[in-house]
């Protein structure tokens, strides 16, 4: 059987599933196995594979069948030009968070030798993407998961990228730092719809996702301790789920920030909001 012909029947496959791109996965299964890209695959209708390739490639066929996400069979998700470890024990990199670490980068651009706190770090995507991009900075990621932790020194280590590790509870830990910027991708969906989700969704971790009963109880805690460990003029960035801007735009102004921003996603959703540290605080 043919790379083409063989893409072409578990697309069919996967697309009974539900799979939402079916094509785009069975070539990209097909190509972890043996190599090539994707589009190259899809278009070959010469090359004959072998019965052992055919055996491995069909186990992972049946393994997307079921709705396991593709970034955890591949064990490798993009985000922000680079490729990440992922696996079960972390949250996927979505595309609208890349918008959120962009946005920090315009952040930092003024900054020189940033400190800066990726909080509920998971695969640490965010971190490491803004060491890339500033060097010099001084970065922490943190998250309350021992295991999520454990992937972002995987990928710290893959990446070449030196960043400090903290586990813990929000900003347990940290009360005598002083950040420029805490940006954080915390767990916004309401308990209620956790339940409910794309079944892909449902394979990744229930502590990354769940925001409580109206999904903003990670915003109600976090907006009042940033504000004690950051620095003069400095700014808490975060990532917000659907409906949820104008309530926490309210969080963040009863607590004092000011110059609060919301900018939309790819789809025109209120996707992440920016606030800058209350007058008064680390005086």
């Amino acid at each position: 059987m043919t790379p083409c012909e063989l893409i072409r029947r578990t697309s069919a496959r996967f697309r009974s599933a539900g799979i939402p791109d079916p094509e785009n996965d069975s070539a990209l299964l097909l190509a972890s196995l043996f190599g090539g890209s994707p589009l190259s695959l899809r278009l070959d209708t010469d090359t004959s594979l072998d019965s052992s390739l055919l055996f491995r490639y069909e186990q992972l066929v049946q393994k997307r069948q079921t709705r396991f996400p593709l970034q955890y069979i591949l064990c490798e998700a993009p985000f922000c030009g680079r490729v990440f470890a992922v696996d079960s024990r972390v949250l996927i990199p979505r595309p609208e968070t890349e918008l959120l670490c962009y946005w920090a980068q315009e952040i930092l651009t003024s900054i020189h030798r940033p400190r800066i706190l990726d909080l509920c770090c998971g695969s640490g995507c965010i971190g490491l993407s803004l060491k890339a991009a500033y060097p010099d900075a001084v970065i922490t990621l943190s998250d309350l998961s021992a295991d999520a932790l454990a992937v972002s020194a995987e990928n710290s280590r893959r990446l070449n990228l030196e960043v400090g590790l903290h586990q813990g509870d929000l900003l347990e830990g940290f009360t005598h730092s002083s950040f420029d910027l805490i940006v954080c991708n915390p767990p916004y969906i309401p308990s209620v719809d956790c339940e409910v989700l794309q079944p892909e969704v449902l394979f990744e971790p229930r502590m990354a996702l769940d925001g409580g009963s109206d999904g903003l109880d990670f915003y109600r805690r976090l907006v009042v301790s940033a504000a004690s460990v950051l620095a003069p003029d400095g700014s808490l960035l975060m990532e917000l789920g659907i409906h949820e801007s104008e309530a926490v735009s309210a969080l963040l102004s009863a607590s004092g920030y000011h110059h609060i921003e919301i900018r939309k996603d790819l789809a025109d959703i209120d996707r992440m909001i920016l606030g800058k540290r209350p007058d008064g605080e680390k005086q």
